[in-house]
């Protein structure tokens, strides 16, 4: 394996030549797939450098940005399917945040009683600094409408796993990490359309209960299903009935509405009525997939590890056919979108630190929220893009602040771990 991530990185070199030939002497049929085998060659093949390592992930965002936007005709449907049915779009993140998920415990929401001031500051500073920097952003750089909805719409979105894995890599407090994600997420269904709609109502259409309907749909649903999974590990024999019970509830739900039951419901109930309806059926799907995915899981032992990376792989799935939908307008405002993710991620990260650092918080307390503030749930706002269909536009910014969360993300984790707090100053958190 080794071998072969070397022979990677060298054909990674030849393509970068080829490459750079291509483009001085003017000829797209030779740098275009030059460019593309350099990217995905690199991504492969970035493990043979230890030091390296931790980038991969993000150079596979790259790539796959790079080779939609050399071929975004065949990033945007296969045969027949159309790969940005909202359909698609909403089962690919669904799975992304059902890995999540499995990432998380019930135990993580504890830790909200032993540091709930902490939790209170972090909270706070992610759902105002965010959203209100994306908006001042937007009448910066004057992005027409549903790029500019974009770039509120993923400053509103809750923080993800990936400032779980910066924060465990700055050598921070991991425990205070995860307690702000899963809170904040949590949260979304009612900040994210509650922001939208204050911020971004004279830009796109936000209709409040719907985008929180959807972001139940979206997030809580597969997150909720990987918990049930959780909670089954330790659950009573009663626990076990309960859940099961609810589960069969569900299954014939699932199956009324499956063989007629849906068309009655649009016939006989107000228009109002059906999105609620709709997301109660996910929610009652959420309990059977979480008993099925924690019985597999007693028969299939690799199945936990192989979920966080197929949750990678529907990052990176969605990141292209997003790239692909919005190629004309990134090549117009790519380079301003891209100065714009800067400047909204690092002063996450900046105003984080020091506003908690304003109201008598430890340093690492502060490093660990400028994680959360400055990273935000890309697969949110790409979801929820992609179920207003304006992927190619709204979707733009999450395509773009997300590669740059990674790599920005990863340089300030390990120039803090170089520099550590001197712990024996703080009490730690640990649920």
């Amino acid at each position: 394996m080794h071998r072969l991530q070397i022979l990677l990185l060298v054909t990674a070199a030849v393509g970068l030549v080829l490459c750079c030939t291509g483009l001085a002497c003017g000829k797209p049929s030779l740098w275009q797939p030059a460019a593309a085998i350099f990217v995905v060659a690199l991504a492969t093949g970035l493990g043979a450098v230890s030091q390296l390592k931790s980038y991969r992930f993000t150079a596979w965002i790259l790539a796959a940005v790079v080779v939609a936007m050399i071929y975004p005709d065949r990033l945007l449907e296969i045969g027949p399917v159309d790969l940005r049915n909202p359909w698609i779009i909403l089962l690919v993140v669904q799975a992304v945040m059902f890995g999540m998920g499995t990432q998380m415990s019930l135990q993580d929401f504890a830790g909200v009683i032993k540091a709930p001031w902490s939790v209170l500051v972090g909270i706070g500073c992610q759902f105002t600094i965010m959203p209100c920097v994306g908006f001042a952003l937007t009448k910066l750089f004057h992005f027409s409408p549903e790029i500019a909805a974009g770039i509120v719409l993923i400053g509103s979105c809750s923080s993800g796993l990936a400032s779980n894995v910066m924060v465990h890599l700055a050598g921070g407090n991991l425990a205070l990490s995860i307690t702000l994600t899963a809170v904040a997420t949590l949260l979304a269904p009612l900040m994210t359309p509650l922001w939208m709609k204050f911020l971004a109502h004279a830009l796109v259409e936000v209709h409040f209960f719907d985008m929180m309907m959807e972001i139940i749909k979206i997030v809580i649903v597969p997150i909720g299903a990987a918990l049930i999974h959780d909670y089954l590990k330790h659950a009573s024999r009663r626990g076990r009935w309960i859940v099961d019970g609810i589960a069969a509830l569900g299954a014939i739900w699932l199956l009324f509405l499956s063989f007629g039951g849906w068309r009655w419901v649009i016939q006989s109930c107000f228009e109002d009525w059906h999105m609620a309806i709709s997301t109660a059926g996910f929610l009652l799907g959420a309990v059977v997939v979480g008993i099925v995915y924690h019985w597999l899981t007693m028969r299939l032992h690799w199945l936990d590890r192989m979920i966080p990376i197929l949750s990678m792989a529907g990052i990176i799935y969605f990141t292209a056919v997003t790239s692909a939908a919005g190629r004309d307008d990134l090549l117009k405002i790519g380079g301003l979108l891209f100065l714009a993710a800067v400047i909204h991620n690092l002063l996450g990260y900046s105003l984080g630190y020091w506003m908690t650092r304003a109201v008598g918080l430890d340093r690492e307390t502060a490093r660990t929220i400028a994680f959360e503030v400055g990273m935000q749930n890309g697969g949110m706002a790409s979801g929820l893009a992609g179920q207003m269909h304006k992927l190619g536009t709204v979707g733009l910014a999450a395509a773009i602040f997300s590669p740059w969360m990674n790599v920005s993300g990863s340089i300030l984790a390990n120039f803090w771990r170089k520099r550590p707090v001197n712990s024996s100053r703080i009490t730690r958190f640990s649920p």
